[in-house]
């Protein structure tokens, strides 16, 4: 049997492992030292394994969400529940688990503790925000503590100030809706753990952040369907210079007078092409449109 069968006959679950292994020196250079590259490769394949859905996303992106867990130090898919590896129509992603980030936010070695709790609708629960700010909450212990209203983390530096943030379930389901994995994987198998996760990860934007956790909550934020800004590529840019200067090359054109500036060559850099530009006066009015055309305007 020739290699292009074999592969063609090849289980997904094999590839994955297959490519993993192929994979494993990339790993072994971004994994820190409490974890190996066997470890991250054995709970890989064992998450793909319990979710058939896996097995349909493309190797690569289910590699790379292993090597961004790698990155930080955490787990994805074990049952540590520090991160998930959750499809996404043929995409796998990592979702960092509440887990995770409490886990790195310790690692910093400026916090004390760090807990987070959910409140139900039957639980006793206070909140002040103040000079002084109060929190307490005494938990409904029945069988049935009602829903789920509100969620909240406390953190305890080592200098004895206290960090602490709190979430109705109406804020966090505005973030649920962003996610790209709303309607699957641990935001519906495990609501509490996510909403945990979520103001967890807002509580730690004040808390001191280790590279590690600067990189989770990046990660995670984009997991969730956070804005993304896309920065314009240096041919991008020259672009646009070149297009502003056709356009003061045909209001010159029309008052008469010489171009102020000329097009940038292509391999000139957007800092270097600005430089020595004319500069439009305040309210002065170039007498054109959007699209560069005369508007038959002129001071």
């Amino acid at each position: 049997m020739s290699q292009a069968i074999q592969q063609r006959a090849q289980s997904p679950l094999a590839t994955i492992r297959d490519l993993l292994e192929r994979s494993k020196d990339k790993l072994a250079e971004v994994t820190p030292k409490h974890l190996t590259p066997d470890r991250l490769i054995r709970v890989a394949i064992a998450a793909a394994g319990r979710t058939p859905a896996l097995l349909k996303c493309t190797p690569a992106s289910l590699l790379n969400s292993v090597m961004q867990a790698a990155q930080v130090g955490l787990e994805p898919g074990s049952a540590l529940g520090e991160a998930y590896l959750v499809p996404y129509k043929d995409t796998c992603q990592l979702i960092i688990g509440y887990r995770g980030l409490i886990s790195l936010a310790r690692r910093s070695g400026q916090i004390v503790s760090i807990e987070a709790h959910v409140v139900h609708e039957k639980d006793q629960f206070t909140c002040k925000y103040g000079l002084d700010s109060v929190l307490v909450h005494e938990p409904d212990w029945s069988a049935d503590p009602g829903e789920v209203v509100a969620v909240y983390a406390v953190a305890k530096l080592k200098d004895g100030g206290t960090q602490l943030e709190v979430m109705t379930k109406a804020q966090v389901d505005a973030i649920r809706s962003r996610s790209k994995a709303s309607g699957s994987g641990p935001w519906v198998s495990d609501y509490p753990e996510m909403a945990r996760k979520t103001v967890v990860r807002r509580l730690c934007k004040y808390l001191p952040l280790s590279i590690e956790l600067a990189e989770a909550i990046s990660i995670d934020e984009a997991s969730e369907g956070a804005e993304v800004v896309a920065v314009p590529t240096s041919d991008e840019v020259t672009a646009t210079i070149g297009r502003a200067a056709d356009v003061k090359a045909k209001l010159a054109a029309k008052l008469g007078k010489p171009a102020a500036v000329e097009a940038p060559p292509k391999d000139v850099p957007a800092d270097a092409a600005s430089e020595g530009q004319e500069q439009q006066e305040p309210g002065e009015d170039w007498g054109l449109d959007s699209e560069g055309e005369d508007r038959g305007e002129h001071p």
